[in-house]
């Protein structure tokens, strides 16, 4: 398949730069991809499309402040992005300006609270960055790290909660799950109270997310890594419900690669895992474990809206993308949803 199968006309007035105000007031597209209709809601109705016995399954994952800005030691100025820790002190980091950081380069940040040397130089353009300060790593980060927003948002964030989920608890991602961004403590409870069970993975978001697909045929695309877990009493969840025939329904589609990723061939069963996901799902793909997926609208050519086009069907979720252009939805991480079931 090519590339360009999954474009699609954006005005740039549709891509949302700030989050709305209250979470779960955004709008929401339903769609049934097996009557191939389209309904038009506000989040908060998601409820309404919920079962007793459902399972839905959210990312975990919380955004560290992973952009810095620091100086070489000819004081030229650097742009350092973490991307995963690889062991201890020891990251890969994208960099900028790459061409002027080889090996040995050394770099502060933030009044000399934070020091770096350039280990590696990786595959990928990115770097192997050692890291030396005095107390504790994410508590320097907190005081001079910027949160990593996706480079089409331009404006200022003015509450860096608005980047987070509401239940985010482990710290490792470049960007958030952004499908989650929407509902609210509330919101989470009425859904409980309607014995739906929350099961959670963590995926740590990397970068990857974002880079465009380079390739002409979507096939010979290499897929970003990412690292998970999922813990037994999250197993039990999503398997009962698989078992009672009750569907499991991803928050987000990094979530859905965690799921598809350890998901028995045969009965879509899972196990408690750790480890790294490459997992590139597109048309043709045929789903093991999850039976909806909540989401938010993603990038024209994106891996992301060639996975949502493998669950609903191409054509069927191309009409979509036109139809809310036409409605006049928010795109991307601060966004409207759909939900698709």
């Amino acid at each position: 398949m090519n590339v360009s199968e999954f474009n699609y006309n954006l005005p740039e007035e549709l891509i949302a730069q700030i989050p709305i105000k209250n979470r779960d007031e955004s709008k929401l597209m339903i769609l049934d991809r097996r009557k191939e209709t389209i309904e038009h809601k506000i989040f908060r109705d998601i409820l309404d499309y919920l079962q007793p016995g459902d399972c839905l399954v959210r990312n975990n994952t919380k955004v560290i402040p992973a952009r810095l800005y620091g100086k070489k030691e000819t004081g030229a100025n650097v742009e350092f992005l973490l991307l995963n820790r690889i062991e201890g002190d020891i990251w890969e980091v994208m960099v900028r300006p790459g061409r002027k950081l080889p090996v040995g380069t050394k770099v502060t940040f933030g009044d000399d609270l934070l020091k770096a040397e350039i280990l590696e130089s990786l595959n990928d353009g990115n770097r192997k960055v050692g890291f030396s300060y005095n107390g504790i790593f994410n508590e320097i980060l907190d005081k001079i790290g910027l949160m990593p927003l996706p480079p089409y948002i331009k404006e200022k964030l003015e509450d860096k909660k608005r980047y987070q989920t509401v239940y985010a608890k482990y710290e490792g991602s470049a960007a958030a799950p952004t499908a989650g961004l929407h509902f609210t403590e509330e919101l989470l409870k009425r859904v409980q109270d309607k014995g739906i069970e929350i099961a959670n993975v963590t995926l740590h978001v990397g970068i990857g997310t974002f880079r465009p697909v380079k390739v002409e045929k979507i096939e010979e695309h290499d897929m970003h890594s990412e690292h998970f877990y999922i813990k037994q009493e999250d197993v039990k969840k999503i398997n009962k419900a698989k078992k009672s025939g009750k569907r499991v329904i991803a928050i987000g589609t990094t979530s859905c690669r965690v799921l598809e990723s350890i998901a028995d061939e045969d009965t879509g069963l899972v196990k408690p895992y750790e480890g790294d996901t490459k997992i590139f799902i597109y048309p043709g793909y045929k789903f093991k474990c999850i039976d909806g997926l909540i989401t938010n609208f993603h990038l024209p050519e994106s891996t992301l809206i060639m996975l949502v086009s493998a669950l609903a069907g191409k054509e069927f979720i191309m009409k979509a993308y036109n139809e809310a252009v036409k409605e006049k939805y928010r795109f991307f991480s601060f966004g409207d949803a759909m939900f698709i079931n």
